[in-house]
């Protein structure tokens, strides 16, 4: 590598720097099912995470519209909450359908979640690895990581053309009621032995980097993560 590169790219390392805050061990790996090649990405998730640290009063607003085989999600990065709508540092936009192999997954939150890393990668937060916050095309990465991110339990079915409602109808519930989702995920004891005995809801409200680390990181129960990435999610729907 020449000097020349190796300067651009230490120039670019250093992108929304934090102090005391890397984002590298965050990332995770893939193959390129093209190239066969490991790649390096900095999933959704982590991307807020370092957005927050460099902008703590900053918002990203999402706006959802319903096409006619799936969600169009337009997501805005804003420095502050107190910027007005077209200020904004960046913009992206995402749509995703209904997918057979996913029936769990409303493809309006993975829309939403795509749009949200491409607008934050644009500003800068991840520009670092080989990617983030794209708009893969599956199955080469999984933005979703298993998630079940409307907490539905039955498979929604993409839209028609003559469907007068702006939202996918969803196959009907079993009569008796399940538990509310991020109720149960807040309750999920938290795996971290720092913690042993506290619930994932009590230790949010203390270390919000322990949710992230495990819901990116723990694999000791893919339950503990799986909710550890709802309480995350949640978390951006409500700064949204």
């Amino acid at each position: 590598m020449n000097d020349g590169k190796q300067a651009a790219l230490s120039a670019i390392q250093k992108i929304n720097a934090v102090e005391g805050f890397d984002p590298t061990p965050l990332a995770v790996e893939y193959v390129d099912l093209n190239t066969q090649e490991k790649r390096s990405r900095l999933p959704v998730m982590a991307q807020l995470a370092w957005f927050r640290l460099k902008y703590p009063e900053g918002r990203v607003s999402v706006a959802v519209t319903a096409a006619k085989d799936c969600f169009v999600a337009t997501a805005r990065v804003y420095p502050s909450y107190t910027n007005p709508p077209e200020q904004y540092l960046s913009e992206a936009t995402a749509s995703r359908g209904y997918q057979a192999d996913k029936p769990t997954v409303s493809p309006r939150e993975w829309a939403q979640t795509a749009a949200i890393g491409i607008a934050l990668r644009n500003a800068g937060f991840g520009l670092q690895f080989s990617a983030a916050g794209d708009s893969f095309d599956s199955p080469a990465v999984d933005e979703l990581g298993g998630i079940i991110w409307s907490g539905e339990d039955e498979p929604q079915a993409p839209l028609s053309a003559d469907m007068p409602s702006a939202t996918a109808p969803v196959a009907p519930q079993s009569p008796a009621e399940p538990a509310n989702p991020l109720e149960k995920a807040m309750n999920t004891l938290c795996p971290i032995s720092k913690y042993k005995g506290r619930t994932l809801g009590q230790v949010l409200r203390e270390d919000p980097r322990a949710i992230l680390w495990v819901a990116t990181k723990f694999t000791g129960d893919p339950e503990v993560s799986a909710a550890a990435k709802l309480i995350c999610e949640q978390s951006v729907e409500q700064s949204a």
